[in-house]
């Protein structure tokens, strides 16, 4: 039992890790690139899907692969149009960062759900992931908060709370089911950048939106590619 709930901690530290940098690079970048950059996490999780549980590229995969880093080096092109140098943007490394951390989390997660049920990681994990918060809030925000990000309620945190809770709990069960493979999960996951996309143009009116749409493009392509070959 003990063993079951440092797994649950190590998780909780991966994901919170990931959703700090996340957030950090969220808060100084347009969504119309944060989006398309997350959601080449799938192709991270395929490639360490073939070296820690053995699963192999055919064809289409690899044709996926390609295509989804050919969309990141266009998007660096569309990122200099709005002064955002990839190479030295701190806020582009966050992302890089949360994505990289995201993909570790997505092969751990296969890797626990093999021992573990749905129920007992969905329900330790938020447990856990408490503590740990209140612990990083209570040193790092709690004492400068009214100089930096003083608390504003609003009912996008319990909202959000919710639909996180709720995909999790449906992701955790996808994943308990032996026959599931976990380069399909995230991919399927990660069809969400098509949201967040609408939503930079819609309601954020973000710029440069005919060059993104060719990014955002070919990593829907390569996600499409990879689909067929795990099919």
């Amino acid at each position: 039992m003990l063993r079951a709930h440092l797994m649950v901690i190590l998780k909780a530290f991966i994901v919170l890790s990931s959703w700090i940098c996340g957030y950090f690079g969220l808060k100084h970048l347009p969504l119309t690139i944060v989006g398309p950059i997350n959601a080449t996490r799938p192709v991270i999780v395929l490639l360490g899907a073939v070296f820690l549980f053995g699963e192999r590229l055919n064809l289409c995969q690899w044709t996926g692969v390609i295509l989804s880093l050919m969309s990141i080096f266009l998007m660096s092109k569309a990122g200099k149009k709005e002064d955002i140098d990839f190479r030295s943007n701190r806020w582009i490394w966050c992302v890089a960062g949360a994505t990289l951390l995201g993909a570790v989390s997505g092969l751990y997660d296969k890797f626990i759900m093999r021992s573990l049920s749905p129920m007992f990681v969905q329900s330790w994990f938020n447990f856990y992931q408490m503590i740990i918060m209140t612990v990083i809030c209570a040193f790092l925000w709690y004492p400068k908060r009214h100089q930096t990000t003083p608390f504003r309620w609003t009912w996008a945190i319990p909202l959000i709370s919710i639909f996180i809770c709720t995909a999790d709990f449906a992701y955790f069960t996808s994943l308990s089911d032996p026959g599931s493979m976990i380069s399909v999960v995230s991919l399927v996951r990660r069809s969400s950048v098509i949201i967040s996309f609408i939503c930079g143009v819609l309601i954020f009116k973000e710029r440069n939106i005919k060059a993104k749409i060719l990014d955002l493009g070919l990593i829907l392509l390569g996600m499409a590619f990879i689909w067929m070959g795990s099919r």
